[in-house]
């Protein structure tokens, strides 16, 4: 099953409206669905910082990742950060996620980002194998709290 990985497309948003959905419900999270229009808004903002790309397979959208640039105080280049990455389960055990993030680094290269990160869920080991193939974690532990 090969991938073609591309930005999202205004005619993606059915697709990626059920993909987003059970993104949320792997991770048991609700997002309203006015952060949800406003995130598919950002998507296709050229102002926005927040881009999209699709994983598409026999011209269906399987999968995304979404990705945004930030400033940094360790660098005078920007950070970037996969803020979401989900592939279906028809296109899990494929390449779709590695290609994905692949896809991540090379707009991050693209924009001279000095680094791409991100983070899952301890309990989430299939996506956790393949980020250690790509790289080692981190050492690093994330802390928040919502206000």
């Amino acid at each position: 099953m090969n991938s073609t990985i591309r930005p999202l497309q205004q005619n993606d948003h059915d697709k990626w409206r059920e993909l987003f959905a059970a993104y949320q419900s792997f991770y048991r999270a609700n997002v309203p669905d006015e952060i949800e229009n406003n995130t598919w808004q950002r998507i296709h903002d050229d102002a926005s910082q927040v881009n999209g790309l699709g994983a598409e397979v026999d011209g269906e959208l399987v999968g995304f990742a979404h990705y945004l640039f930030h400033d940094s105080t360790w660098s005078d280049r920007p950070t970037c950060y996969m803020e979401d990455l989900y592939v279906e389960n028809s296109a899990r055990g494929t390449d779709t996620a590695k290609n994905l993030i692949l896809g991540v680094e090379s707009a991050a290269k693209k924009n001279n980002a000095f680094r791409v990160y991100w983070h899952t869920q301890q309990y989430n080991s299939k996506a956790r194998s393949l980020y250690d193939s790509i790289t080692p974690p981190s050492s690093f532990i994330v802390y928040r709290f919502s206000i």
